[in-house]
């Protein structure tokens, strides 16, 4: 096709449908990771199973079109979008409820969120997989060969495209309903322009019923009381949902419906999070607390990490927060100010450390999808990094989610032993004394000093740091497994070891309270 036949191409009627159709069956299957992670976490099984149910429901729409494909009328293909459109109105309004649904069911949890997915977008897809035999049926093109090879290439560039809309575009300006409903709405606008000239009587009332039902479901969603608190900010960044949430004196900042970063708006100066307390242990491995002078911080949360260090000690602090959105959120709402001892980097962890020459007396890892650090920056290579962006003396402190013996303890033994690799000596701390799933510290040295726990009380009781560490020291976990697996960036073995974890109670133990948690399904790792 040459430039001035391209300026004067007009889609025919069926090419419109097939381009429509690939536009929302992809622009809905990453709406669906969106909708289904928060739920059920972003790990391979539930990316997997979406993609697992989509591929599926559109085969099944194929091979149901096809039969049916001789008697295909662009009217056919009308009701086949607008019925598509109904789904999304049912999608949009009852979304919330069928995910609560679909999650108490009694099954393994590796595939909890296959009911879900099936539910919210099977039918959608199934119905969309008729169009691509239908307009193959309906092409002007000689030829079954050629016919069907320019269906699918309109329908693959309607992919590209509601791919990458709704991935760079939509889900970072939109909430899910409004992405939804501008699906709906531009199904309903094909189905009428299928119909053009005419516009029978029943295809364009059916399209002003359709039309209603999706403002009305994104208008009205089912009324429901937020066990968590009140929310006084939410938004879908291009990461993932943020949500800010006060229950009594409690402000929580929500990443995919996971817990990251608290504060106490009447005593800023409380820990909300025993974890947080222990970022302090460095302090007390070093020489002289005087000596550490940079500080780094993967990942910023509400920074309450960062805030406090910033109060506590003289250093100058880099945060590296992947979502600029979150570091907006943690100004406004948790009462971060930036001045010129603290710096914010919108940057991935590992691509901030292999493109900065800065070094540091202490990294701090506190990045987190949901309730696992990203693979990424957990693997030897990442380990190595890390030494390397140390001083010689530096300290690397991560946090990290899992049980401190059983099963469940498989992920954090790995991660402990990953970094015994590279580090001369590691340290792990439990959290809660609970054998729940819990946040786990994990200290590693770039010198060797073989600290016992004596050691670290004596030097706890000489500096009278702004913690008092004595019950942290307690906590320590033993040496490291000499069996545990070695992660690589290679190898992916991240999923297998979080499976013992996976719909596993996740307990965060408060400070001044009674130790809280989260949900079996808030338990997500991702890949």
């Amino acid at each position: 096709m040459d430039v001035r036949t391209a300026a004067n191409y007009r889609p025919t009627k069926p090419e419109l449908a097939v381009f429509v159709s690939g536009v929302t069956s992809m622009g809905l299957e990453i709406l669906a990771v969106r909708l289904i992670a928060p739920q059920f976490g972003s790990h391979i099984y539930t990316v997997g199973g979406i993609l697992t149910v989509v591929l599926a429901a559109l085969s099944l729409g194929y091979w149901q079109g096809g039969k049916r494909a001789s008697t295909a009328t662009n009217r056919e293909m009308s009701w086949l979008l607008l019925g598509t459109a109904v789904y999304v109105a049912v999608v949009i309004y009852a979304s919330d409820f069928l995910l609560r649904y679909t999650a108490t069911l009694a099954l393994p949890p590796r595939y909890a969120a296959l009911p879900a997915a099936i539910i919210l977008f099977g039918p959608p897809t199934y119905l969309l997989g008729f169009i691509s035999p239908y307009a193959a049926e309906l092409s002007q093109k000689r030829g079954t060969g050629e016919a069907s090879g320019h269906v699918y290439a309109l329908g693959t560039i309607g992919s590209i495209l509601g791919s990458g809309a709704t991935t760079f575009v939509l889900i970072p300006g939109l909430s899910i309903d409004g992405i939804g409903l501008l699906f709906g709405l531009i199904l309903v606008g094909t189905a009428v322009v299928l119909n053009l000239p005419t516009l029978p009587r029943k295809p364009v009332l059916t399209s002003v019923v359709v039309l209603l039902l999706l403002v009305a479901a994104t208008g009205a969603g089912p009324v429901a009381i937020d066990h968590r608190g009140d929310v006084v900010y939410q938004t879908q960044t291009a990461h993932q949902e943020l949500e800010i949430v006060d229950d009594g004196n409690e402000r929580t900042m929500y990443l995919d419906g996971a817990r990251h970063s608290a504060v106490d708006l009447e005593d800023p100066d409380r820990h909300v999070f025993e974890y947080t307390t222990y970022f302090h242990l460095p302090m007390l491995m070093t020489d002289d607390v005087e000596d550490v002078d940079n500080v780094l911080f993967i990942g910023g949360g509400g920074y309450t990490g960062p805030q406090d260090f910033e109060e506590q000690y003289d250093v100058d602090i880099d945060v590296v927060e992947i979502d600029p959105e979150v570091t907006d959120a943690a100004e406004d709402y948790f009462g971060l100010e930036h001045d010129e001892n603290m710096t914010s980097h919108v940057y991935d962890g590992r691509q901030f450390l292999q493109n900065t020459d800065e070094t540091y007396d202490l990294i701090v890892l506190d990045a987190y999808k949901q309730d696992q650090v990203p693979f990424h920056l957990t693997t030897v290579e990442f380990m190595d990094l890390v030494s390397e962006r140390l001083t010689d003396d530096g300290i690397f402190h991560a946090n990290v989610i899992a049980a401190p013996n059983g099963p469940a303890a498989e992920f954090y033994h790995a991660q402990q032993g990953t970094m015994d690799e590279v580090f001369p000596d590691t340290y792990a701390f439990r959290t809660s004394d609970s054998s729940a799933i819990q946040n786990i510290q994990i200290v590693a040295t770039n010198e060797e000093n073989g600290f016992a726990e004596a050691d670290l009380q004596e030097r706890n009781e000489d500096r009278e740091l702004s913690v008092d560490l004595a019950d942290q020291i307690d906590n320590h976990l033993g040496d490291p497994d000499p069996d545990a697996p070695v992660l690589r960036d290679d190898r992916g073995e991240v999923d297998s070891l979080l499976d013992p974890m996976l719909g596993q109670r996740y307990v965060i133990e408060e400070t001044g309270g009674s130790p809280s948690s989260e949900p079996p399904a808030a338990l997500a790792p991702v890949a």
